[in-house]
């Protein structure tokens, strides 16, 4: 795999400070949801440079695909198509992010209770969502878990 970043240590793609390939922005993050995160850490009057923003956005990105890809190969080797919460858990472990591994092990079981609530009051034809039962914390667990929690489907291109 040839080395993407350039002497000034950062992507050979940047042009005016513009991604060039669409297909490389697709690989990161939005900037709005990372700078968001960011400033939820942040006592409110801080303020968060451009660069800085960037560079995280950058960093999460390659972490989350660094762990994916590990669950990945697995999945690809007992020939699974579909890589689920536990299998990236397995990926953090291997990858020694084991420290992260036990409070992402109970989000995904509380992730995974309010799915099956949700799912039972669907099945039950009631005329109330399982959200509108839901307290308002978990409704943003759910809510937040949504893209990392559930299961991702393997694609090639």
């Amino acid at each position: 795999m040839p080395d993407s970043d350039n002497d000034s240590g950062g992507p050979s793609n940047y042009a005016g400070g513009e991604l060039s390939s669409p297909r490389e922005q697709d690989r990161f993050l939005p900037i709005a949801n990372v700078s968001r995160i960011m400033k939820k850490a942040l006592p409110a009057n801080a303020k968060i440079s451009k660069d800085a923003k960037e560079t995280v956005q950058e960093c999460v990105s390659e972490f989350i695909s660094f762990i994916t890809g590990e669950a990945s190969d697995k999945c690809q080797r007992e020939k699974r198509k579909t890589i689920n919460g536990d299998d990236l858990l397995w990926a953090m472990t291997t990858l020694g992010f084991e420290d992260y591994v036990d409070p992402l092990k109970h989000y995904l079981h509380k992730f995974r209770e309010i799915e099956g609530e949700r799912a039972a009051a669907s099945t039950t034809g009631a005329g109330t969502s399982a959200a509108s039962t839901t307290p308002p914390q978990q409704q943003h667990t759910a809510n937040a878990a949504g893209g990392y929690a559930g299961n991702f489907k393997m694609v090639r291109s």
